[in-house]
């Protein structure tokens, strides 16, 4: 009878993390609406603007003010934006990311990181987390960005970002994130940040790119490239934050259904264990009933 009693207190305990389960999945679910609605929106802007960016960056002869944010130089400082979730339970996500970070860190930036050349610029408790702990060196004043997401804030970071480049505090500046493709795929991308990347002259040549510039082609470019750097990285906070519900959703999915199966499992034992007790016990009574027949 212990033994059936330590079944029955395992059928209760999966039940109640069944239920929390569920509950998590449905605000997963809840969140994960809101944050593809706002990721929808916003990418045919960011694109356009991004292929507007590049196209100018092309153009632009290099030789005004507005040419800082596409200044190429060697690689001797790099900054990496790691972008995760704030929370954990959400499958493979972050550590998706993490493998990411430590095979762009091993493949590309191996010199600068044994250099001490090399800064990460986390985005999400999670990463706030796993690379403190490792003594990497850490930019810990924009972490939080989730609660709630909001281009202001991004925009600091943005700032921060495209103001050390400018000073060449890095000479090289990429983002590390999930992009949301569906519930349940979500793409890892590297992308570089700073400097702008220009524009292929095949590709300009493609697009048939011709502007005409009011006031001014350095004036627009000067406003224009900090505005989309912000976008950019606003984007790849949109991107993760609702890779980051769908990846929690589908957890939490797999979880409660592998919670539903351990429940049938548990519920076939219990019944085996209490019907071998009932038979034990009638077993018992007749050998007692026939010991005292004897």
């Amino acid at each position: 009878m212990a033994n059936l009693k330590e079944v029955k207190a395992r059928i209760q305990s999966v039940n109640s993390t069944q239920q929390i389960t569920k509950a998590m999945k449905m605000v997963a679910a809840a969140k994960l609406k809101r944050a593809q609605d706002n990721i929808l929106q916003m990418r045919p802007y960011a694109q356009k603007l991004s292929g507007i960016l590049k196209n100018l960056s092309s153009l632009n002869d290099g030789d005004n003010n507005s040419s800082k944010y596409s200044e190429e130089r060697a690689e001797g400082n790099i900054l990496l934006i790691v972008v995760t979730s704030d929370k954990g339970l959400c499958g493979a996500f972050n550590s998706s990311i993490f493998k990411a970070t430590n095979r762009v860190i091993e493949e590309k930036y191996k010199k600068q990181f044994e250099a001490g050349r090399l800064t990460i610029l986390p985005i999400g408790k999670k990463a706030l987390e796993f690379f403190t702990k490792r003594n990497y060196n850490v930019i810990n004043d924009y972490w939080n960005m989730f609660s709630p997401v909001s281009f202001e804030k991004s925009s600091e970071a943005a700032q921060f970002v495209m103001d050390s480049f400018v000073d060449e505090k890095f000479d090289k500046v990429e983002i590390i994130y999930n992009e949301f493709k569906n519930v349940a795929t979500q793409i890892l991308n590297v992308e570089q940040y700073l400097p702008v990347e220009r524009a292929e002259e095949a590709e300009a040549t493609t697009y048939g790119v011709d502007y005409i510039f009011e006031p001014s082609q350095e004036q627009i470019v000067k406003d224009l490239i900090p505005k989309s750097l912000k976008v950019q990285l606003y984007k790849a906070i949109l991107e993760s934050n609702a890779s980051e519900h769908g990846a929690r959703m589908t957890a939490m999915d797999q979880a409660t259904d592998n919670a539903g199966e351990l429940l049938k499992d548990l519920r076939l034992t219990y019944n085996r264990t209490r019907q071998a007790a009932i038979t034990t016990e009638i077993l018992e009574i007749v050998a007692g009933a026939e010991a005292l027949g004897a």
